[in-house]
């Protein structure tokens, strides 16, 4: 027997998430602040191409962004064949005429005066897109990734990996196997796996040396970690000056644009690979540390969407995206520091570079689109 109450049963049905705007906010906001520090960076001379560049970059990946955040991740997956070829071949191409040589690798590609990319930015999303199919895509009574899809998933990873290798990018490479060890770890893959992939870079590294693959100045930087008073003139000279400029912002900096090492430009790559001297410099210890806070909230609200993603596939996306920007945060502060050897990455969403940018909004995007498809009960 039932009775009338007048009221509305009490429904519990699934729903999309709503975006997760402190994501957003905080990739906004750090991409802000990183504009204003390339500004900084380069105003001397009174050209403004790469600040409009930057700025560019950073609106365009915006707009993808939300674009990307806005498609259903199903959606997404039909595509993950495409992105990986279109990956791969980028990457050969950059090492065949059509590539440039810059900083010793050669990893860009131009397409018009003035206008080039780097295929291997791109590539990472690739690779967290690929690398989340055999590991997150289980068969039916499987609760973690089986021996088959670990190897697939290595042999995808290994292709890209191998290319960049031959442009020779150390840190890229470095990325991406973080990339690779996040996805493995946060897809439930038997620990077992990590262990044969340190044992396997410790043993790529090793024929490296053995062969000769090693460069001279690879070498070199690692001596100057060990002594970092050596050769300030030379090879030590980047890391000494990075230093000097960090240790003179003192607690609060000296301001935005009054930075008396950025002016000079003592750091090379300043406004790259080294941004984060100029906001050691003029924004001091309390906003250099700002800055990887903002970093670390956005990896925060990253490994929340991994966890509570509705399917295996959103998880080991979410947390390929997330090793990713993590581990190229920790690698870039602490060689601008002297903490580590210096390699070439960037600052996700500070440093200048438009594929580094527009990628690491498009990675934000992916978040989204993940964290969108998370159902909750209302």
């Amino acid at each position: 027997m039932s009775t009338m109450t007048g009221r509305r049963p009490l429904v519990w049905a699934p729903t999309l998430a709503p975006p997760d705007r402190l994501l957003t906010l905080f990739a906004f906001g750090l991409s802000v602040v990183g504009l204003l520090l390339v500004w900084s960076a380069t105003r001397m001379g009174g050209d403004y191409s790469l600040l409009i560049r930057q700025a560019v970059a950073i609106g365009l990946g915006l707009v993808i962004m939300w674009l990307v955040s806005r498609v259903d991740l199903r959606v997404v997956r039909a595509y993950v064949p495409v992105a990986y070829v279109l990956a791969v071949l980028s990457l050969a191409a950059a090492l065949s005429p059509l590539g440039v040589r810059v900083n010793g690798a050669h990893s860009w590609i131009v397409l018009a005066p003035g206008v080039q990319f780097q295929p291997s930015e791109f590539a990472k999303l690739a690779l967290a897109l690929a690398f989340a199919v055999p590991l997150g895509e289980l068969r039916d009574g499987q609760d973690r990734p089986g021996f088959g899809g670990v190897v697939l998933a290595l042999l995808l990873a290994a292709v890209p990996i191998g290319l960049i290798g031959l442009q020779p990018d150390l840190g890229t490479m470095l990325v991406f196997a973080a990339m690779v060890a996040g996805a493995l770890l946060v897809s439930g893959a038997p620990k077992r796996w990590l262990l044969v992939l340190a044992v396997g870079a410790v043993g790529a590294g090793a024929a490296a040396w053995k062969f000769g693959l090693v460069k001279p100045y690879q070498i070199e930087r690692l001596l100057v970690l060990a002594n970092p008073g050596a050769d300030p003139g030379g090879v030590g000279y980047n890391a000494a000056q990075a230093r000097i400029a960090i240790g003179s912002g003192g607690l609060y900096g000296k301001g935005l644009f009054n930075g008396e090492q950025t002016a000079g430009h003592f750091v090379p790559e300043q406004h790259t690979d080294f941004i984060f001297t100029v906001a050691g410099e003029e924004l001091g210890f309390a906003g250099a540390a700002a800055i990887v806070l903002a970093i670390c909230v956005l990896l925060w609200r990253g490994l929340s969407i991994a966890r509570h993603a509705s399917t295996p596939y959103g998880t080991v996306l979410a947390g390929a995206v997330v090793s990713w920007i993590g581990f190229q945060t920790f690698v870039n502060v602490g060689m601008t520091v002297g903490l580590l050897p210096i390699v070439g990455v960037p600052l996700p969403f500070v440093s200048y570079g438009g594929s580094a940018t527009v990628a690491g909004l498009i990675a934000v995007g992916l978040l989204q689109a993940v964290h969108r498809t998370t159902r909750f009960e209302v």
